[in-house]
């Protein structure tokens, strides 16, 4: 799950994190009494889930109150494109007025659960402002990174090598080392799976703060942390896989014209591969798990075709804890309450999955019955061809 950055100023400043000030805004009028609070000229941000905000105009700052207004007005309601929305882009509800910062230097903190090491790693670098791809593309020398143990949690001496390895003065070597540990605490405690503070800055005043920061959360764990879960905008989540969070199915939107509808994560995404190894392109991730009956079939086919991308769908259920006839039961059921208009190709492997094709030939819909996955691929990109 991800959050704003406003949300994620809120929660550092709870971690004794310092944080550039500021307040969020949903009407322009109220930019007047946020920037007079602040007492000094402000940035406005746009609060969207995405990054490239300043290159798409998102960003503006603002010598008075009234500047302020006006520029809240220039981005609210604006559809904001940047390299990460895609031609799209989103729509601006929301704008984060904050004090505008006298930077004397950028650097980038962030913390994300390292599956290979099996670690929490922390990466720090010089080169803040920038995202870290970039970064570790262009200079991958000027990245540190600390393996922290999960068994003893990280160590002071970790974080007083991050800070004396971003060069901090010695009067923020302190506020720096207690800001890298509380951000663990932080990144353990609520379940993150992804923090960075870019650019987490230098003031010519002396100050070390998090002018901008991004938090992803485990969405397992959200029934732990209801104060968290309750901080979930749905209006920038895809309507398609809130939709399909409802009714616990694992959905993710992509580009692709193949809508894919399998049971098990790694089968997923190995027909995803497939799809694209035969020159098309998968149109979501969707795993309906191990129950599919015909409720939840039904389910998935209707949040699938909610997708005017997709040109065919491909059915990929392996039968073990389900029965390969039992699904296509579900899938003809669902099939005939549907007004499907899409081709759709079936591989079923498993149990009584000869039975299951007997059935899905039968039945009085054009279901084209594939005999492996490398033949329902091939199917599928020819249906769609």
């Amino acid at each position: 799950m991800k959050i704003h950055e406003y949300q994620a100023k809120n929660l550092l400043k709870q971690y004794v994190i310092p944080v550039q000030e500021g307040s969020v805004v949903e009407i322009p009028a109220s930019a007047v009494h946020v920037a007079e609070e602040i007492g000094k000229p402000v940035v406005v941000k746009a609060q969207i889930h995405t990054g490239g905000r300043g290159k798409g105009g998102g960003i503006k700052f603002a010598d008075t109150p009234e500047e302020a207004m006006d520029k809240v007005k220039e981005i609210i309601g604006m559809n904001l494109v940047t390299h990460q929305t895609g031609p799209a882009g989103k729509l601006v509800r929301k704008v984060l007025i904050a004090e505008s910062l006298d930077i004397d230097k950028e650097l980038y903190m962030g913390m994300v659960v390292d599956r290979e090491n099996n670690c929490i790693t922390a990466i720090a670098s010089e080169e803040g402002g920038v995202e870290i791809e970039t970064i570790a593309g262009e200079s991958p020398e000027k990245i540190l990174k600390v393996a922290i143990d999960p068994r003893v949690g990280i160590q002071p001496f970790q974080a007083r090598k991050i800070a004396f390895g971003l060069n901090l003065p010695e009067t923020l070597i302190r506020v720096g080392t207690d800001c890298i540990i509380n951000l663990y605490r932080f990144f353990t405690e609520k379940d993150v799976t992804l923090a960075e503070i870019n650019p987490w800055v230098i003031t010519k005043d002396g100050r070390l703060l998090a002018a901008d920061a991004k938090i992803n959360f485990d969405d397992n764990a959200l029934a732990k942390h209801p104060d968290i879960e309750a901080l979930r905008d749905f209006q920038e989540e895809e309507p398609a896989e809130v939709e399909a969070s409802k009714h616990r199915l694992s959905y993710v939107k992509l580009d692709g014209h193949v809508g894919c509808m399998v049971n098990g994560a790694g089968l997923a995404m190995a027909t995803m591969d497939i799809i694209k190894l035969h020159g098309a392109l998968p149109a979501n991730f969707l795993d309906v798990g191990g129950a599919a009956s015909s409720e939840r079939v039904e389910r998935a086919f209707r949040i699938l075709l909610s997708d005017q991308n997709v040109k065919a769908v491909l059915i990929n259920i392996f039968g073990g804890i389900v029965r390969c006839d039992r699904v296509a039961k579900g899938v003809i059921e669902a099939a005939k309450r549907l007004d499907i208009q899409v081709p759709i190709v079936i591989r079923l492997a498993g149990t009584n999955y000869k039975l299951a094709g007997d059935l899905l030939n039968q039945s009085e819909l054009k279901f084209t019955v594939a005999s492996d996955l490398k033949d329902a691929a091939q199917k599928v990109v020819a249906a769609i061809k």
